[in-house]
């Protein structure tokens, strides 16, 4: 179970489930089925991810959506593959969720099962959206429990360390504020506890009894709970000609010492009754965990001790571009339209305080804590196909 694993797979996963719903508090979206694909690559690592959701009202107020989704991981990160071999791994996530509309409230729940052979994750979720003031004003809540097992992989064999529970409360407002004009605001609090650590990090120290490279490792140790929070403010302008120019920004913090800020711009411009393309730039930066460091002095010279480089100090800007085409605009027998989307980014992450002591150490002439930084490209590829009947 790498980090990278994690967050690509939750990000491929949203990205389907989106594609299985639309906003909208009080009708229910079109039916729809969809197949989708993702590929990361950078930074050592290969995720692949396909998918299949379909999304079915029963009634006017009733709908259930069904999602199955498999990514697999080869290769390992550079902080991973200082202590550790290259990582081959396949996780298989199935999800149901169910919509019910009263009025102008909609309430949703979901149930998300997820295997890994190093981790097993069940997720629960709730949420209401009530539309109100003549329907310009939108209120959602929303709360999410998540029960994981977690483990170290080993050849055949998994050793499970521990358990870890999260627990995330969100609340959110969009405003349509004029005919061309939508924004909104939510705010999220998330509450972990237990085995919190990537046991496949290990932190560093220095170690004058190690001369083949001066330092040796140790077993990461992080504190049982974590606290986070994150508000994110964004905005959609409408343009006279058929297109729309978005931005929105967030602010992440937590208990460990971690702040963020993203910023994002988008625009949209669709073409004739086939066509939509996007762009968007996105930057994003935060600072280091109190408990992170890249060298420590000597072993167990913290109570807790960090070397992951998800916990670092750095930034990564994000240039992507998305294209949609109607290939059943008109639609055809039992579907009313048909479109195919492929959205590619490329990611460049530079890291303030992270060193890459995988290509560089004593025999090239740096001694420990002098390497240099770290930085590397990804590139994001997903295509999906829509059938909404």
């Amino acid at each position: 179970m790498t980090s990278a694993h994690k967050k690509l797979g939750r990000l491929s996963t949203v990205t389907a489930m989106l594609l299985a719903r639309t906003a909208g508090a009080a009708v229910l979206p079109d039916d729809r089925a969809d197949v989708f694909y993702s590929n990361y690559t950078g930074g050592g690592m290969d995720i692949t991810g396909k998918s299949v959701a379909v999304r079915k009202k029963i009634s006017e107020a009733l709908g259930v959506e069904a999602n199955y989704f498999i990514d697999a991981v080869s290769g390992a990160s550079i902080d991973v593959l200082s202590s550790a071999s290259a990582i081959h791994d396949t996780r298989r996530q199935k999800s149901l969720t169910l919509n019910y509309i009263r009025d102008k409230t909609e309430y949703t729940a979901s149930y998300t099962n997820s295997v890994e052979n190093d981790y097993i994750s069940n997720t629960t979720h709730f949420a209401l959206s009530q539309d109100m003031f003549g329907d310009l004003t939108t209120v959602t809540l929303g709360y999410t429990t998540s029960q994981n097992r977690v483990g170290e992989r080993s050849g055949a064999l998994t050793s499970w360390l521990g358990h870890a529970y999260s627990r995330s409360y969100d609340a959110g407002l969009t405003q349509i504020l004029t005919k061309n004009l939508i924004a909104g605001i939510t705010f999220e609090v998330i509450t972990d506890q237990g085995f919190l650590a990537n046991p496949y990090r290990s932190i560093r120290y220095l170690d004058p009894s190690n001369p083949a490279k001066g330092y040796s490792l140790a077993t990461q140790v992080y504190p049982g709970t974590h606290t986070s929070s994150a508000t994110e403010a964004r905005a959609k302008y409408y343009l006279p000609y058929r297109a729309a120019v978005s931005a929105s920004y967030r602010f992440y913090s937590d208990t460990w010492g971690i702040r963020g800020n993203t910023v994002e711009l988008g625009y949209t411009q669709p073409v004739a009754n086939r066509w939509i393309f996007e762009g968007r730039v996105r930057y994003y930066n935060q600072s280091h965990a109190s408990f992170y460091s890249d060298l420590f002095p000597f072993a167990g010279s913290q109570n807790f001790e960090a070397r992951d480089k998800d916990l670092a100090s750095s930034q990564n800007t994000t240039i992507g571009a998305k294209v949609t085409y109607a290939f059943l605009p008109d639609g055809w027998k039992i579907f009313k339209r048909g479109t195919v989307t492929l959205d590619l980014s490329r990611i460049r992450f530079k890291y303030g305080d992270f060193r890459n002591i995988k290509d560089y150490g004593l025999a090239n002439g740096y001694a420990p804590g002098s390497e240099p930084l770290y930085h590397f490209d990804a590139t994001v590829l997903q295509l999906y196909m829509s059938m909404f009947f």
